[in-house]
């Protein structure tokens, strides 16, 4: 605790500490879970459960019959064991409990080092698990076992959403603080969440699957993949082996997109005539890459495999390429002093590149290309110091660690997907990070990442995204959505109802984008019409692959979003409406904006027109003087709503008898007028008129979009 509060302060460092334990020892009691339900642990016991509907689980029954499994018991731990059945003391079998666990826990180090590292003190300590309450009692009693059990219907992604379950409390907490930026330790909570399982399949079969069969057009693939989208293919000659795609999950979270990536590609390597279990090995040391600021995507992919190739728990030569950020605050000067000359300066730079790499995660950029063969190797090469009393080992792991980090960062891949976090609170470490490195993109977390991820392609890859949809209308974003449109090609692209995922709080699109010049149409789904959530999208999505002629699928050619002021991607536009564009002069080289009444107190001095007599309403007047003349008390004002496609928004009149007196004599109750009537001599001409608009207002009218101020905007013709 006290090194911890060193970097912070000590309350931060102790709900730091709190937080890592408990995290720690949920994801282990999940794994493990899953595990005994399929019978992957290599004891063949049960750990959190009973196979004999005993209140005990089966770990407790012989526990000595399992020492080759669990590791050898100590002469305290038989003693424990004999207590604990002799006496059968709930508070002695507690410990008898917790005993087995950890040894479990510990045993399968040697299979799933990533996620079962041997525990320090303090998490042992702070670990009380109990078989009779609390989260072991409910993960067995409450979800039901098929959930986890792979032949009966169940999936890793159980896994991934147990895990958001766990962090939804702190998700909510932390979104929800009132203007503060995100702190680094609060960036999983905030921005880690589980992508619904069609989007996945939506994004992974319309980038990885289309890039196969660009190459395969004759691959039996295609009749797997329900969501590719009815897009027209560009056959490319076929120059690529199955073992040389690279596909990578740059935010990969409990790893839901890298589990399907591998089910695609388990069909594409049988089709190719590999063995199941060949394939299962391949797959996750050849093809699937990922990264993340917290681990567990790497037991779910391990489980994944694992249904494939009974043995490859056992061996330990293979290790997924995925990989969690470390930072390198601590590595000792001693330990570079140790490295050859001619590799230490680059040793140096990773080591600095990574000291913050926990907040930036994938978006760190690397200076330069590094020789990361010889820097392992030089690495590798520094002897153990026995009694290291200056951090030897521990600096040499983490930078072995870095070296590997950096290398998935600085490849280039066919295929990049990934729901990327959604942050545009950010500390100032990581806003000034952002601006120095990707100025222009700087609007939101997601919007860097979709840049970022395009420049990790090859040419003709694709990347994949779910991002909220106001990269595609809003001035923010406008340099990005140039850089697109003008240089790479949207291959397709679903706008989702406004609310239509609930997790996210904001409205939703999910797209491809390929990196080649944009030089054909895209094929794009607007979902906006349908309401009742994420199930309802889903099946409009497979009601447009059914039937291309449903009425909300468009295609277009990205050339004509240029053609409007600001490249929204407007691609629902008609010819005619891009013609206007073109040919048609702007608004503000006709016009002269103002803004018009602003009351102060709507309730008080606006009425529906059917709410007034008609004799109380003056109907024509076309200046002041006139409308001084008619005596009336109620003149027409138009407030602004929303879309109407034939007529506008005539619906208010507003007291403005004797020209607004009560209006511009309206006060609070200090006296201060709160009214604004402002440019008067504007009123009663005839112009142009818009309610209070965000963004652009070509983009407001193209997307029926409007805001109701309750003011006006008059447009001098």
């Amino acid at each position: 605790m006290n090194t911890r509060a060193k970097k912070s302060d000590y309350k931060t460092a102790f709900n730091d500490l709190v937080e890592e334990v408990a995290y720690t020892w949920f994801n282990r009691i999940v794994a493990i879970r899953f595990m005994e339900v399929n019978d992957y642990l290599p004891s063949r016991t049960r750990v959190l459960s009973s196979t004999q509907n005993r209140n005990e689980p089966d770990i407790m029954i012989d526990p000595l019959s399992l020492e080759d499994d669990l590791g050898a018991f100590s002469d305290d731990d038989r003693q424990l064991i004999s207590d604990a059945w002799d006496t059968e003391d709930p508070t002695t079998m507690d410990k008898l409990y917790k005993m087995l666990f950890i040894k479990q826990a510990n045993a399968l180090n040697k299979n799933l080092p990533y996620l079962f590292e041997r525990t320090n003190d303090y998490a042992e300590l702070l670990f009380t698990p109990s078989y009779n309450h609390g989260v072991i009692k409910d993960i067995v009693t409450e979800i039901p076992e098929s959930n986890f059990d792979v032949e009966q219907g169940g999936q890793v992604e159980i896994i991934g959403w147990i895990y958001q379950y766990y962090n939804t409390e702190l998700h909510d907490e932390v979104v929800n603080i009132s203007g503060g930026a995100i702190q680094k330790s609060d960036i999983p909570a905030a921005t880690q969440l589980f992508t619904t399982d069609w989007v996945v399949r939506y994004m992974v079969d319309n980038s990885l699957g289309k890039y196969w069969l660009e190459r395969h057009p004759n691959s039996s693939l295609k009749k797997e993949l329900k969501y590719l989208l009815p897009e027209k293919l560009n056959i490319v000659p076929n120059d690529k082996d199955i073992q040389d795609i690279k596909f990578v999950d740059n935010a990969m979270g409990s790893g839901h997109i890298l589990i399907y990536a591998f089910d695609v590609l388990m069909k594409i390597y049988q089709e190719e005539g590999y063995s199941a279990r060949d394939a299962a090995v391949d797959i996750i040391t050849k093809n699937l890459y990922g990264l993340e600021i917290d681990q567990l995507a790497t037991f779910s992919l391990m489980m994944k495999a694992r249904q494939y190739n009974r043995r490859i728990l056992r061996k330990s030569d293979i290790k997924p390429n995925l990989h969690v950020f470390v930072e390198t605050n601590n590595i000792s000067s001693e330990f570079l002093e140790l490295i050859p000359e001619d590799s230490q300066k680059d040793v140096q730079e990773l080591v600095n590149t990574f000291k913050n790499a926990k907040e930036l995660g994938s978006i760190t950029k690397l200076e330069r290309q590094y020789n990361y063969e010889k820097l392992r190797l030089d690495v590798n090469n520094i002897k153990d110091p026995g009694i290291d009393l200056y951090g030897i080992q521990s600096s040499k792991e983490l930078v072995l660690k870095v070296l590997d980090l950096a290398e998935v960062i600085s490849a280039k891949y066919d295929v990049v997907v990934t729901n990327p976090p959604y942050l545009n609170k950010m500390d100032k470490n990581l806003k000034k990070y952002v601006k120095k490195y990707y100025s222009d993109y700087s609007g939101d977390l997601f919007s860097v990442f979709i840049y970022n991820n395009i420049s990790w392609l090859k040419p003709g890859g694709y990347s994949a995204y779910m991002t909220p949809f106001v990269w595609m209308f809003i001035k923010t974003y406008e340099k990005l959505r140039t850089f697109i449109v003008e240089n790479k090609k949207i291959s397709s692209l679903i706008q989702m109802e406004y609310s239509a995922f609930e997790e996210a709080t904001v409205p939703i699109n999910t797209f491809v984008i390929k990196n080649s010049k944009p030089n054909d149409e895209g094929i794009y789904l607007k979902l906006s019409a349908f309401k009742g959530g994420m199930e309802v999208q889903n099946q409009k999505v497979l009601e447009a692959i059914g039937n291309p002629d449903c009425g909300y699928i468009y295609r277009t050619n990205q050339a004509n979003f240029s053609k409007i002021p600001g490249s929204p991607i407007a691609y629902w536009a008609s010819e005619n409406l891009i013609k206007d564009f073109e040919k048609g002069t702007r608004m503000d080289e006709l016009v002269d904006p103002r803004q018009g009444l602003a009351t102060a107190d709507n309730n008080r001095f606006l009425r529906m027109w059917y709410e007034v007599i008609n004799s109380n309403i003056s109907f024509n007047s076309h200046s002041i003087k006139e409308s001084l003349e008619s005596n009336k008390k109620w003149f027409p004002y138009n407030k602004g709503g929303s879309y109407r496609k034939w007529y506008g928004n005539y619906d208010y009149v507003v007291n403005w008898e004797k020209d607004g007196y009560e209006v511009r004599n309206f006060t609070d109750a200090n006296g201060k007028v709160r009214s604004r009537p402002q440019n008067t001599d504007y009123y009663f001409h005839e112009a142009i008129t818009w309610s209070k608009y965000s963004g652009n207002l070509v983009l407001d009218r193209i997307s029926g979009s409007f805001m109701i101020p309750g003011m006006l905007h008059f447009l001098k013709t």
